[in-house]
């Protein structure tokens, strides 16, 4: 008797058409160009799963130096000022600080400029 795997297959390439629901023209109809199109979806989305971290990094240190020349001194000095005062602060709680609290980020700096 002949196997088919008819059932396992048709879910299969379901999984892959639903995943490729919305896709433009037969990328989303299609299962030989759907299959590519999810596997380059995928490793897009992997990679920019990594570029969003690096974003928010650059985002977090642009508000930081906005701030930091606002009270007179420069981003790297800042953060050299901070390591020499012993403050542990990551860049996400800084630019906050710097965005929604100006006058708590004023005192950092006037801190750091003491250290």
């Amino acid at each position: 008797m002949r196997v088919t795997c008819s059932v396992a297959s048709r879910k299969r390439r379901r999984r892959v058409l639903e995943r490729a629901k919305g896709f433009y023209g037969r990328s989303s109809k299609t299962i030989r160009v759907a299959y590519d199109a999810v596997d380059k979806a995928k490793s897009h989305a992997y990679r920019g799963r990594k570029q969003k971290k690096q974003q928010y990094r650059r985002l977090w240190t642009v508000r930081i130096n906005a701030a930091c020349r606002l009270n007179g001194t420069t981003y790297s000095k800042f953060i050299n000022g901070l390591k020499k005062a012993d403050i542990n602060l990551n860049r996400k709680i800084l630019a906050d600080l710097a965005v929604f609290e100006p006058q708590e980020f004023k005192s950092l700096v006037e801190k750091v400029a003491q250290a």
